[in-house]
């Protein structure tokens, strides 16, 4: 069975999320968005299209910021509990186009129990010092997952299987804020998870809100790239043997 449900994140979006929303409409998904204790203009907001969208938007709502990561989850453990397979996350700030996500949703039917996660092709928008910034996220993640498979770990358009993913979360201790999204891609990875990658197009609004703390999120990032470096030793034995199992003659490309 395959059964998706939208997953929107959003902490103080009120600019954007009603376009974003309303792009998403034409999708005709379900959709969970969680509230990660916005503001109050952004309560009223997402209040007011939740009621006018309440045939195929569900509201949930966090009192207190917890971060992006716990929004994901939030919003994935309601989609499970709600008998949805997967759960499709799409950022609220409208730099995804919605366009993309016919793709990942047909390489996720085609591949149930892998992550499909999109591979993103930037604009002009793009500010540099994210663009290069991204690239060395990458670096470690292929360190850590012995492996080149994840090709964007930092793109927020993805499909995640649920019930795999939820179980991984429910086992291990993950960071909940903008290091999530690196990390549930590369726990999945240990876990036996094939990653897949689709091209999808990022824009960077020109009045776009951005929620990443320059300082505080990099060394956030920093810390969780060294955790997954020290994981990755721990299972350095099963990783390899993985590794070379794909590698020997005969296995499948």
């Amino acid at each position: 069975m395959f059964k998706p449900a939208l997953v929107v994140p959003c902490y103080d979006h009120e600019g954007a999320i009603g376009q974003t929303l309303g792009n998403l409409k034409a999708l005709g998904l379900p959709c969970i968005v969680v509230d990660d204790g916005s503001g109050e203009a952004c309560r009223r907001v997402l209040a007011e299209i939740a009621q006018r969208e309440r045939s195929w938007v569900t509201l949930c709502t966090h009192a207190l910021n917890q971060g992006k990561g716990a929004a994901v989850i939030t919003g994935c453990e309601a989609a499970l509990a709600a008998g949805f397979t997967h759960a499709v996350q799409v950022d609220a700030d409208g730099q995804h186009d919605v366009r993309d996500i016919a793709p990942l949703l047909e390489t996720a039917r085609a591949h149930p129990g892998d992550a499909v996660t999109g591979c993103a092709q930037y604009d002009a928008t793009v500010p540099k010092s994210r663009f290069y910034g991204r690239y060395l996220t990458h670096l470690w993640v292929w360190i850590n997952t012995l492996s080149l498979q994840i090709k964007d770990a930092m793109c927020g358009l993805r499909v995640y299987p649920l019930a795999a993913t939820c179980a991984v979360w429910r086992s291990q201790s993950l960071g909940l804020r903008m290091e999530f999204d690196p990390e549930i891609l590369v726990r999945l990875h240990w876990s036996g998870v094939g990653v897949r990658s689709v091209p999808v197009r990022v824009h960077y609004p020109t009045d776009g809100v951005s929620h990443f703390d320059l300082l505080m999120d990099n060394v956030r990032i920093s810390g969780m790239h060294a955790r997954l470096f020290f994981g990755m030793l721990l299972r350095l034995p099963r990783l390899l043997a993985r590794r070379l199992r794909a590698l020997a003659p005969g296995a499948a490309a």
